[in-house]
């Protein structure tokens, strides 16, 4: 018995001292039994010293602490991206949870509705990058590479980053306080300089074209401060997407709460957005599935004649 002891303890002391198969270096975090440390920063020693959710996002991925005015405009550009009403993202939320699935399973479906056109993006941080590069490469000035920028995105067909908003199609009302935010604090950086450029020089081209007035967008002004404040374009994606998050979680618990599931009745909101009757069928019409013995030649004539095309996607 006290030999089977001894190599019951022998194995337990091999297993808790054995160097791991799989090692992975990482410079974000570690934790111990006793404490988790955030960028060699114990968690709990930044909370009992005061600071912020904000305060400890930006050590994240900054790897600094912030000064107290980069620790307001983060906190300032999060406020304002949290909540949009109904958009892609909360419709998402809010469809998924219909079935109810796990909370996770909603949030997760809304901030995968972020892309081109909606959402937070790191395309425009990335094309402000881009451009900045190439004006102190060819020598050229803010202004110089803000008409260079426009021209190159609307010679050839293509939306500017940053701007317009379908919603708000006069203005986005977030946009242009995160401007004056950054400009109160002191942070108008060559991010900035080059946004502010960009957009009068794309009001003026639109203008002398005849075409309607197109602000800038949250995302444009958003990123734009991130930018200027140290926040590489993926870490402001991320840092949108986790401000969005919460917000789909809240429209995804409302419906879990006050609406009904997905079969319950046809005057539950959810179930109107679905409702077979709002489904107008714009494609081929119905057609007979032919058997297989006339597979070969049905194919063929489809292709020779061309009519499918108009239904590729």
């Amino acid at each position: 018995m006290a030999k089977e002891l001894r190599e019951i303890a022998q194995k337990e002391t091999y297993y808790m001292h054995r160097r791991p198969d799989i090692e992975r270096k990482t410079s974000i975090s570690y934790k111990t039994e006793e404490k988790t440390v955030l960028r060699g920063y114990n968690l709990s020693d930044l909370a009992e010293e005061g600071y912020s959710f904000t305060d400890a996002m930006f050590v994240l991925f900054q790897n600094r602490i912030p000064t107290q005015k980069e620790e307001k405009m983060l906190r300032y550009e999060m406020g304002v991206f949290l909540e949009h009403s109904m958009s892609p993202s909360a419709a998402g939320a809010i469809g998924v949870s219909v079935g109810r699935p796990n909370l996770t399973s909603a949030i997760a479906a809304s901030i995968s509705t972020f892309g081109g056109v909606h959402g937070p993006g790191a395309a425009h941080g990335y094309m402000m990058k881009k451009y900045l590069k190439q004006a102190h490469e060819e020598g050229k000035t803010i202004d110089e590479i803000a008409k260079v920028l426009v021209d190159d995105y609307m010679d050839n067909g293509k939306p500017v980053m940053g701007m317009g908003q379908p919603q708000h199609t006069d203005s986005d009302p977030r946009a242009e306080p995160i401007h004056l935010k950054q400009e109160e604090l002191g942070l108008n950086g060559v991010y900035l300089r080059l946004q502010r450029a960009v957009e009068e020089y794309f009001h003026a081209r639109r203008k002398k074209e005849g075409r309607d007035y197109v602000g800038v967008n949250v995302v444009g002004a958003g990123n734009t401060a991130l930018c200027d404040i140290g926040f590489a374009p993926n870490a402001a994606w991320c840092i949108g997407s986790v401000c969005r998050g919460f917000s789909c979680a809240a429209h995804a618990l409302f419906n879990m709460k006050r609406g009904r599931a997905w079969a319950a009745s046809k005057s539950e909101p959810m179930v109107q957005m679905l409702d077979l009757s709002m489904i107008k069928y714009v494609g081929p019409p119905d057609r007979k599935v032919p058997k297989q013995s006339e597979r070969q030649e049905y194919a063929r004539k489809q292709k020779e004649e061309g009519e499918y095309k108009k239904w590729v996607i």
